[in-house]
């Protein structure tokens, strides 16, 4: 059986305020995999894959963001993907 993978699109003031990063230090924390990418339309688009419990904890975790952001949304969706190695932000 694979790993839980989700998808986010986080929306709100989540693009400059160190979202990306962040989000990559508490899914490392977690133990979790994925990554964190800026959109054009201001999102952030944020992929997390790993213990279902762990992914669970981090997308709970983007309502709250680093403290300069201001979450206004966030759309979840189960996906299947190929594991990424590691956890990285573009």
């Amino acid at each position: 059986m694979g790993e839980y993978c989700i998808k986010a699109l986080v929306a709100g003031k989540v693009q400059g305020v160190w979202y990306r990063r962040a989000t990559q230090e508490r899914a490392r924390q977690a133990g979790v995999t994925g990554h964190a990418r800026n959109l054009a339309d201001g999102r952030v688009e944020v992929l997390l894959c790993g213990r279902r419990e762990a992914v669970h904890e981090v997308s709970e975790w983007l309502w709250q963001g680093p403290p300069a952001a201001r979450v206004t949304d966030v759309e979840l969706e189960t996906v299947e993907v190929r594991v990424p190695q590691g956890f990285t932000t573009g």
